[in-house]
């Protein structure tokens, strides 16, 4: 019965599927899906917090921290003090990490219209709805 019917296993196993076909999308850029969404979260006018960005992703900051640290150390991000609370971090996207992006996006295009191309049964608005009202 759970295996036919529970929408947890079902999401997580189409979940790690998709992540998969991406990673494999992005390997020539030097990506994979995860990292392409945190630097695409990043890719905005002003430098986000990392606890913005965590619930964006919908990561706990120990996860997002984990993440960071590799994209850092390639120079595709920098992380810096919040100047109106020391406490809190700021990411900013670098210039090598928007050419990161650059390189990547059409790639991400490409392979998303694919995927989409898949959904033969359904309305990928009305999916990406659903899923939005699930997280």
């Amino acid at each position: 019965m759970v295996r036919d019917a529970c929408l947890c296993l079902h999401v997580q196993r189409a979940a790690r599927a998709l992540a998969r076909r991406f990673d494999d999308a992005l390997r020539p850029v030097g990506l994979t899906s995860g990292q392409f969404s945190l630097l695409m979260s990043l890719n905005r006018p002003k430098p986000p917090t990392m606890g913005s960005v965590a619930s964006l992703l919908a990561m706990d900051r120990t996860t997002l921290t984990a993440n960071v640290k590799p994209l850092e150390r390639r120079g595709f991000l920098a992380v810096t003090p919040d100047p109106s609370d020391r406490r809190s971090r700021l990411l900013t996207l670098t210039d090598a990490g928007r050419a990161a992006l650059r390189a990547a996006v059409p790639i991400w295009k490409r392979e998303h219209e694919d995927v989409e191309r898949l959904l033969t049964g359904a309305d990928p608005e009305t999916l990406r709805a659903d899923l939005r009202a699930l997280s």
